[in-house]
C-alpha cells in the first residue's frame, strides 16, 4: 500500500556496521545509561537492516531477520520504527542526510568552481564511496523502480537538496565568468554522474576490473573545466 512520504529533519544515529554521523547533538558522556542502551539498540537495528537489505533486497527482507541479526526481539523494532519502510527511510536519514547537510552548509560560495568540484569529489569518495553509505545508494538504484515511495523519499531527502546546492554554486560561477555556458547550472547531474557510475561499476564489475573512482572523477572534472595546472 502506497504511503505518503514524510519529509522530516534527519535524526542522528547509525547501525553497528553503519558509519556514525558526525556532530551528534549529545555526546556519550552526557547520556544516561538507559539512553545509551536505547541508542546502541537503535544503531544495532539500523546496522542489521542495512546488512539484510543489502543481502536480500527490500521486498525479501523480513523484520524477523533484522531482529535476529541485531540480537533483539522483533517487537523491539517497533519501539523505534513503524514498519519496514520507515526503517529504510531512517537508514537514508541517518547515513546520508548528515553528508547532504555538510555540503549545504559548507562555505563554498566564494571558492573557484573547480575547487568546489574537487571538494564534492573528495567528499563523495571519502564519506560515501569509502563507506557503507554507498550500499544505501545501490539499494535505491536497485529497488527504486519497484518501490516508488522509497525513490520519492530519497529524492526529497538527498537528490533535491544536493541538486539545489550545486545549481546555486554553478549559477554563481556562470555569473563570475568561470563557466562558458550555464549547462552545469541547468543540469548539475552532469557533475555527479560519475559517482553513480562508480557505485554501479563497483557492484557489478569491480572483481573483473577494479576502478579508481577518485581518479575517474578527477578526469571527468578535467574534461569539464580543463586540466589543472601543476602547482
Amino acid at each position: 500500500m502506497t504511503r505518503s512520504v514524510t519529509r522530516r529533519a534527519g535524526r542522528r544515529g547509525a547501525g553497528r556496521h553503519v558509519p556514525r554521523a558526525q556532530g551528534s547533538a549529545q555526546t556519550a558522556s552526557s547520556r544516561t545509561p538507559r539512553a545509551l542502551r536505547q541508542a546502541e539498540r537503535r544503531e544495532a537495528i539500523l546496522g542489521a537492516a542495512l546488512d539484510e537489505f543489502s543481502a536480500r533486497g527490500f521486498e525479501a527482507t523480513r523484520l524477523d531477520d533484522v531482529a535476529r541479526r541485531a540480537g533483539v526481539a522483533k517487537g523491539t523494532i517497533y519501539l523505534y520504527f513503524r514498519d519496514k519502510e520507515s526503517l529504510f527511510q531512517e537508514l537514508v536519514r541517518t547515513m546520508l542526510s548528515p553528508i547532504v547537510g555538510t555540503i549545504e552548509a559548507a562555505p563554498m560560495a566564494d571558492l573557484p568552481i573547480r575547487a568546489v568540484a574537487d571538494i564534492v569529489v573528495d567528499t563523495f569518495v571519502r564519506e560515501i564511496f569509502g563507506t557503507r553509505r554507498k550500499d544505501v545508494i545501490r539499494l535505491i538504484i536497485a529497488e527504486g523502480p519497484r518501490f516508488p515511495t522509497l525513490a520519492e523519499f530519497y529524492y526529497h531527502e538527498v537528490i533535491e537538496r544536493v541538486s539545489a546546492a550545486m545549481r546555486a554554486l554553478m549559477t554563481r560561477a556562470v555569473a563570475r565568468g568561470e563557466l562558458p555556458t550555464d549547462a552545469l547550472a541547468r543540469f548539475p547531474q552532469l557533475l555527479i554522474a560519475p559517482a553513480l557510475v562508480g557505485i554501479v561499476w563497483n557492484a557489478l564489475f569491480n572483481r573483473f576490473e577494479p576502478l579508481d573512482v577518485r581518479e575517474m572523477m578527477r578526469a571527468h572534472l578535467d574534461l569539464i573545466f580543463g586540466e589543472r595546472k601543476p602547482t
